[in-house]
């Protein structure tokens, strides 16, 4: 297939390019490069233009004879996202409109989206389910709940095929270690702690020791951003026209922050000092993925499923690019 993938040169896109040429796909990028790496992208094709650029996005699509569109692009900072929902729902789901209308131009009917564990909110129930109810506590989380609504419709409207993969933490890198995490700022937990083990941060902040968890510190589920680029492979053969699915991804296990920070201490032999502050805004206690469905459904088995796993290639990479790209 000629797949265009959007938000090509972040850190799962580079890794989802890699996967498609892997398995003998044509992937062609599609970046603003305001957050990404054109270095990320390698010797794949990458198209330097906006996702709400209607004009340069239904060209990209019809020039390529582009077969299914992986869209990735977003801005992901839930705390974020509370103090800026303007930017969330402009960049998220305004973006999310123009791209499956300038589908609509171009003919292209099939789409794997990106979205995030954020769309449940706080769970009512332990492992959460694709059924259970659907309530963001966050402007990131509704904006990608918004287009997973819009994908329904469009769905029904108009024969079109897609699947959303609801992504619960991603870490780790190509094992290979020359593509990896690489955000300008760093928000996500294992680069932070990986930083302050290289001596680029004096310590790490754990955000809240008071949740109702075990330890005090939030729970998480984490994917192995390979397994998770797989998932897109496996999601892109199980759309079937008229039809708009979901799929949680994650390892079924859940880890606190302490956990972690004791993990990557573990993998890097280094102190890695911590204190705390304050909650961030938006956080819910627990978040840890039942991935029955996408197991049963997509075949979908996870290569990398333990956390140490994650946090050694990690590692790797970060020890190997301390100043990222």
């Amino acid at each position: 297939m000629n797949v265009l993938v959007t938000g090509a040169a972040g850190y799962i896109g580079a890794h989802i390019l890699r996967a498609l040429q892997g398995a003998g796909h044509r992937p062609v990028g599609y970046d603003n490069l305001v957050k990404g790496h054109r270095a990320a992208v390698g010797d794949a094709e990458l198209i330097e233009a906006d996702v709400t650029d209607a004009e340069a996005m239904t060209a990209a699509l019809a020039d390529n004879e582009i077969d299914l569109v992986i869209h990735l692009a977003a801005f992901a900072e839930a705390g974020e996202s509370c103090r800026r929902p303007d930017k969330y729902f402009h960049n998220n789901t305004v973006a999310g409109l123009t791209l499956l209308d300038a589908m609509r131009e171009a003919g292209v009917g099939k789409l794997v989206f990106s979205s995030t564990a954020a769309v449940y909110g706080e769970p009512e129930s332990i492992p959460i389910r694709e059924t259970d109810r659907l309530a963001p506590i966050n402007p990131y989380g509704a904006s990608k709940l918004c287009v997973e609504y819009m994908l329904q419709s469009y769905a029904a409207a108009f024969d079109m095929g897609f699947v959303s993969l609801r992504y619960f933490n991603v870490a780790g890198a190509d094992p290979a270690g020359d593509i990896g995490e690489d955000h300008r700022p760093e928000t996500h937990l294992i680069p932070l702690l990986l930083q302050v083990a290289l001596g680029k941060r004096e310590q790490f902040s754990i955000l809240g020791d008071d949740y109702d968890t075990p330890d005090g510190t939030c729970i998480r589920d984490f994917i192995h951003v390979c397994d998770l680029a797989d998932a897109h492979l496996l999601a892109a053969e199980a759309i079937e026209p008229g039809r708009a699915k979901a799929y949680n991804l994650g390892s079924g296990e859940g880890f606190s922050v302490k956990q972690v920070l004791q993990t990557c201490r573990e993998v890097t032999g280094a102190e890695i000092p911590a204190d705390i502050a304050e909650r961030r805004p938006g956080d819910p206690p627990r978040l840890v993925a039942s991935c029955e469905k996408a197991r049963d459904e997509l075949g979908w088995r996870p290569s990398f499923p333990d956390l140490r796993t994650m946090a050694d290639h990690a590692w790797n990479w970060h020890s190997k690019h301390p100043e990222g790209y």
